[in-house]
C-alpha cells in the first residue's frame, strides 16, 4: 500500500492514481508490475529513444482503467458526498445500459432547484429552473406552480446529474496528449461544486424574507378590507 500525497489515503501499490481524490502517482508506470492486466509487456526491441535511465511520463488516466480506477475518476469528478450519488448512479445501470429509474434528490426539492444544478455546474438545467417557474407562474397565474418544478427536480435530478457526470468524463476522454496533472486540473474544473452558490442561496432566501416580513408589517394595499371588518371569533357569537 502508497499513501497519497494530496489527500494520504492508502492506495494498491498498483494504483496510478489516487483512489480517493485522483491525483495521480508519479512514476505510476514504472512500478507498474509487468502481470498487470492493464498493459501488456514491452517485447525485447532494440531502443532508439530516450536512455532507459531517463524518467518515463506516467500514462494517462484513461488508459484502460481498471473498474477500481473508473471508480475514482467518478469519485474525483462527482467530488463532495460521492458515496451517496454512485449508489444513486447503480440503480441506472442495473440493466446493463443506461436507463432511467425513480429516485429522489432532496437538496433539489427542498433547495431552489435553479441553486442545486448552478451548484452542480450543470449551467443548462440552472437556466432552465431559473426561468421555468417564473414563466409558469406568469401564464398560469398560479404561484403554486413552483411547488410542480421541485417535484420534478426532486424526481430527476439524480438520473441528470449521472448523465452530466457520464458525458464529461467521455469529452475527456476523447482530448488525447494530455498529461496526468492537467487532466486533474480539467477534473477539477469541469467537476466538483461551486461553494459559492452556498452563500448566494443563503443571500437569496434572507431577502426573500425579508421581503415577507415586510409585506406582513405593511399591512394589506390600500383598497383592500380593513382589519375591523374581518370576521372575529367572540366568545358566545357565531362569526359574522
Amino acid at each position: 500500500m502508497k499513501p497519497c500525497a494530496t489527500c494520504e489515503r492508502q492506495n494498491p501499490d498498483e494504483a496510478r492514481f489516487c483512489l480517493q481524490c485522483g491525483q495521480p502517482f508519479v512514476g505510476a508506470a514504472a512500478d507498474r508490475p509487468s502481470s498487470s492486466p492493464v498493459s501488456e509487456p514491452a517485447p525485447a526491441v532494440a531502443h532508439h529513444g530516450p536512455t532507459p535511465d531517463a524518467p518515463v511520463a506516467p500514462p494517462s488516466i484513461w488508459e484502460k482503467p481498471t473498474p477500481a480506477e473508473e471508480e475514482a475518476l467518478w469519485r474525483a469528478f462527482i467530488g463532495p458526498h460521492a458515496d451517496r450519488y454512485l449508489e444513486q448512479f447503480k440503480k441506472f445501470t442495473r440493466g446493463g445500459s443506461p436507463a432511467f429509474a425513480l429516485t429522489w434528490h432532496w437538496p433539489a426539492f427542498l433547495v431552489d432547484p435553479f441553486l442545486w444544478f448552478l451548484y452542480r455546474k450543470m449551467y443548462l438545467y440552472a437556466a432552465v429552473y431559473a426561468v421555468g417557474p417564473v414563466v409558469s407562474a406568469y401564464l398560469t397565474g398560479d404561484l403554486t406552480v413552483g411547488v410542480v418544478w421541485r417535484i420534478m427536480a426532486g424526481a430527476s435530478a439524480n438520473y441528470i446529474y449521472y448523465w452530466h457526470v457520464r458525458d464529461k468524463l467521455a469529452d475527456l476522454r476523447s482530448k488525447g496528449g494530455l498529461d496526468p496533472a492537467r487532466q486533474a486540473a480539467m477534473i477539477r474544473d469541469l467537476g466538483g461544486v461551486q461553494v459559492y452558490v452556498v452563500w448566494l442561496g443563503v443571500a437569496l432566501h434572507l431577502f426573500l424574507l425579508a421581503l415577507l416580513i415586510a409585506a406582513a408589517l405593511q399591512g394589506p394595499p390600500d383598497g383592500g378590507p380593513p382589519l375591523r371588518n374581518l370576521p372575529r371569533l367572540v366568545p358566545g357569537r357565531e362569526l359574522s
